[in-house]
């Protein structure tokens, strides 16, 4: 079928045949008529030809949804401007009414440009000696709005508002090309979606939900009309003021227009007339700061989430640059966060120390095989404001420095630029791997004295001996023979020296390394360099700072039998076109694994770290007791794992797993790592561990570990 539709340049020829671009250009300007007038027609005609012929529409900015991992919940949204696309079906038939009644009565009528209401705003303008009409119809309008969307710079952005003929000019033309490619329901839809309401609400999705709180399709006559009438002068008309004197003028004008249209009866215009201004307002989250007061706990680890975001290629070429896409791109994110989860260890962080405490104490759950996060636990309020905080623990600083409790915004569960906390003892771990993963086995036996004179030269650490560093046990029960089931199980220092010795500290540094270890102190640093590494005795009873995130992970990678898997705070994200988001032809949000070690070295670590727990070894003896005996009994399932502290009780740690679930757990002061959490916090990690396990694993299929071969047992 043949359009009869006149083409753009003869619509705008017709235009200029009607003696009305003159007209139409000075129905927006401030300046004089006869100024313009002097352009001539030719000139004008002239003028609109080299002008794009098409409108470039970006995409407009668009409100990112993060939920948990039920994909219900939401944790907060991220945006620039609050925007969704809605479709116009899903819009109450009123809304679409009243916008048209309110700011063009003959859209239906006019191909893009209205000569009438050109005509009739130049009358009034030369009558007023200024502007006092306009004469912009909505698909001009629109025009305008996705100029201004897609502008690049900010003179883009300038030249997209600004009253001057260029401007008017530009909208005349590309709002006839627009109609010459889009339906009127198309363009009204697009408008919809772009129109700004006030109270940075873009879209009618936006402005139903902050003035209403509901869905578009649920307006009501009333409603809509109010909202129509915000678009000449959201600030002006503002309902959400104590006078609403204007709002409700404005509103009664856009009813009785849509009376005039015959979109409503007499009754019906009547009716919604003297009806009150009846709000419903919300403020909808944004960033993290926002995440809903019942459960700021979740603060942390939507914290964790936007400095992962900040690290993916995926989203652009800087952080900077992923962190604008966050904020506009409109991705629906369905994290890995299990409220369930979460409830219970917030529940058991809290237990045992209070956010009025100093010292911080959280907990990280990470599912292995997969490494999704599923909980980020701390006894600490997420919030920016710290006026109230407590007194800095360090005494030479409190009187200019509060502390960070109970307030903070610190990322105490890593995942930020803190470098975390010593954790002392459980970095045995990578050396019990590294020397299992050169082949020696389990069995392997040394004499542990009470301390023990190393090849190592003096560092900075523990105790030393002349030159040399000689560390000592922290218990005289146990000095004598160990293998690895014992040592691990009583965390020998004196035995791990001797086996970090033979297998070479090198070894158990790179082994933290492919484990996720990051280096984030210059003395670390410093001592991780390949030129060092060997020399790092001190490195098996853990001097160096890690997060509760990395060591989670670490523990995470010997329950999936050697697979290492990058913590991951996500299990889907979907573009506004609802497409999973990839990247060099995966999904960003897919686990992201590789083998580390193999499943036989993990299953004979996992042989040695139960004898830590008291669920005991499957093929070795774990010398009559363990660190962390109590855990087994709260757990009552298979579990294994390490308890870790540093010289002095500095801090505390107790890192837990089982087949389905690894978690990590601390207790430190963040302010002041010098200050002790002395003896009476040394087992609270422990039971924190414990009982979000036993929790986690409720009704769940008891897993049994596999115990290792005889390769790597004897």
């Amino acid at each position: 079928m043949t359009d009869r539709r006149p083409t753009v340049a003869g619509r705008v020829a017709l235009l200029i045949r009607a003696g009305l671009i003159a007209g139409l250009v000075a129905a927006g300007l401030f300046y004089p008529f006869t100024a313009l007038a002097g352009m001539g027609v030719k000139a004008g005609a002239d003028a609109l030809e080299r002008m794009p012929e098409q409108l470039t529409e970006a995409p407009a900015a668009q409100t990112t949804y993060v939920y948990a991992k039920d994909g219900k919940t939401l944790l907060t949204m991220f945006y620039e401007e609050y925007r969704r696309q809605v479709a116009l079906k899903d819009m109450s038939p009123y809304i679409t009414q009243a916008i048209v009644a309110s700011e063009d009565t003959r859209f239906y009528e006019h191909h893009g440009v209205d000569a009438k209401g050109v005509a009739r705003a130049f009358v009034a303008n030369q009558q007023a000696g200024g502007v006092s009409q306009g004469a912009s119809t909505l698909t001009m309008q629109y025009v305008r709005m996705a100029l201004r969307d897609s502008a690049k710079t900010p003179r883009e952005a300038l030249e997209a508002t600004e009253q001057t003929a260029t401007r008017k000019l530009r909208e005349m033309r590309l709002a006839i090309e627009v109609e010459h490619r889009l339906s009127k329901q198309e363009i009204l839809e697009r408008y919809l979606n772009a129109a700004y309401f006030g109270h940075r609400a873009y879209g009618i999705h936006a402005a139903a939900g902050v003035f209403f709180s509901k869905a578009p399709k649920n307006l009501t006559l009333t409603e809509a009309a109010l909202l129509a009438g915000l678009v000449k002068a959201p600030s002006a008309y503002d309902p959400a003021t104590t006078d609403q004197d204007a709002a409700l003028q404005r509103r009664n004008y856009v009813i009785d227009q849509m009376l005039k249209m015959g979109s409503i009866t007499p009754a019906q215009a009547a009716s919604a007339k003297k009806a009150r201004i009846r709000l419903k307002l919300s403020t909808p989250p944004n960033d993290c700061v926002s995440v809903p007061a019942e459960h700021n706990d979740w603060g942390f680890f939507c914290d964790y989430l936007k400095n992962w975001w900040r690290e993916q290629p995926a989203f652009g070429e800087s952080a900077l640059e992923r962190e604008e896409n966050l904020r506009r791109g409109g991705y629906r994110v369905i994290t890995s966060i299990d409220p369930a989860i979460q409830a219970s260890a917030v529940e058991h962080v809290l237990d045992k120390e209070s956010k009025d405490s100093p010292f911080a104490h959280g907990e990280v759950v990470i599912q292995p095989g997969t490494g999704r996060v599923l909980s980020m636990a701390v006894n600490r309020t997420y919030s920016l404001h710290q006026e109230h905080n407590g007194k800095h623990s360090d005494r030479s600083q409190r009187d200019d420095i509060r502390g960070n409790y109970p307030n903070t915004v610190n990322p105490l569960l890593g995942g930020g630029d803190m470098a975390g906390y010593q954790a002392g003892s459980t970095f045995k771990i990578f050396t019990l791997l590294a020397a299992l993963d050169a082949g020696l086995p389990l069995r392997t036996s040394y004499y542990a004295p009470e301390r023990f004179v190393s090849k190592y030269i003096t560092e900075p650490g523990p105790a030393t001996c002349g030159k040399h560093w000689c560390p000592k046990n922290s218990s005289k029960s146990m000095t004598g023979q160990q293998s690895m089931w014992s040592g691990f199980g009583k965390s020998v220092n004196t035995y791990f020296v001797q086996l970090e010795q033979r297998v070479g500290a090198e070894k158990a540094v790179a082994m933290a390394e492919k484990l996720g270890l990051k280096w984030r102190t210059p003395i670390d640093k410093e001592l991780a360099r390949p030129a060092n590494a060997a020399g790092w005795g001190a490195f098996t009873l853990g001097v160096s700072d890690a997060t509760p995130v990395e060591i989670a992970n670490v523990f995470a990678t010997v329950a999936a039998e050697g697979t290492y898997c990058e913590a991951l705070p996500v299990l889907s994200i979907r573009d506004s076109t609802g497409k999973n988001a990839m990247y060099r032809g995966r999904f960003v949000a897919a686990p992201r694994c590789h083998r580390v070690f193999s499943p036989e070295v993990a299953r004979a670590a996992t042989d040695a770290a139960r004898c830590v727990t008291g669920y005991g070894s499957a093929r070795g003896g774990c010398g009559g007791w363990g660190t962390s005996e109590m855990v087994y009994g709260v757990v009552g399932r298979p579990v294994a794992g390490k308890s870790g502290t540093t010289d002095n009780n500095r801090t505390a740690w107790f890192s837990g797993f089982t087949p389905q679930l690894a978690a990590s757990a601390f207790v430190a002061d963040p302010d002041n790592p010098k200050h002790y959490v002395g003896n009476g916090r040394s087992t609270i990690s422990k039971y924190t561990v414990a009982q979000t396990l036993r929790d986690a694993l409720e009704g769940q299929p008891e897993l049994k570990f596999t115990p290792p071969s005889d390769k790597l047992v004897w």
